[in-house]
């Protein structure tokens, strides 16, 4: 309502003038507030209802990815697995990180653990090589044997649904959202949940506890 409005049907109700007014400032800030929160809520509202192939996507099992030999799919195959999600990268600081990914991908795997790693070079240039590339390295200087998937962007225009998807449901640190660098977590139930986002300094063994909770 405007304030001149309101104003003058306060003073019909027979209050002063400076408490019409005073209420009057008060119930327009209220509505500001309520705006802002409204147009906040439809925001976020559009960001979790992720855009792919020009359908909404009602949950983590409907977004496609590429595995890094190529082949799309759906994570409906990981549907009733708890996953661990990961954005990898084969010479940063964190790298290391792959025998532990790995340790845990083997002590859980038959209870229901899949970890799904994605190559990305949008941290210092730090993974350039071609998937083939990748997948050897991997294999062969970290014995890895976890599903690892095609290259893909994390942050900005060309972040891939998938971590569209995540972000939005798991924002990190002041609800920036964006990925901070190589091996950040994400950890999912068996229904589909985004349960837990860890930064690249958490080591894989450090998420045991985590993980067996959900197992």
């Amino acid at each position: 309502m405007h304030r001149n409005r309101l104003y003058d049907l306060l003073l019909g109700y027979g209050f002063s003038a400076q408490s019409a007014d005073q209420i009057a400032m008060a119930i327009n800030t209220i509505l500001v507030f309520v705006v802002l929160v409204a147009a906040t809520l439809i925001t976020l509202a559009a960001t979790l209802s992720i855009a792919h192939g020009g359908q909404e996507m009602e949950s983590i099992y409907t977004i496609k990815v590429k595995d890094i030999n190529g082949e799309e799919f759906s994570l409906e195959r990981y549907r009733g697995k708890v996953m661990l999600i990961v954005n990898v990268a084969s010479n940063c600081g964190f790298t290391s990180q792959y025998d532990g990914l790995e340790a845990l991908y083997t002590t859980y795997k038959d209870q229901g653990l899949v970890i799904l790693g994605f190559p990305c070079n949008q941290f210092g240039g730090q993974e350039p090589g071609t998937e083939e590339e990748i997948q050897n390295f991997c294999r062969l200087n970290y014995g890895v044997s976890f599903p690892l998937f095609s290259k893909i962007e994390v942050n900005g225009p060309g972040s891939h649904p998938l971590y569209t998807f995540l972000k939005a449901a798991k924002p990190g640190i002041l609800g920036s959202g964006a990925i901070k660098w190589n091996f950040t977590k994400f950890l999912v139930d068996r229904e589909g949940t985004v349960v837990e986002r860890f930064d690249s300094a958490k080591k894989p063994r450090q998420l045991q506890g985590a993980i067996e909770s959900l197992l």
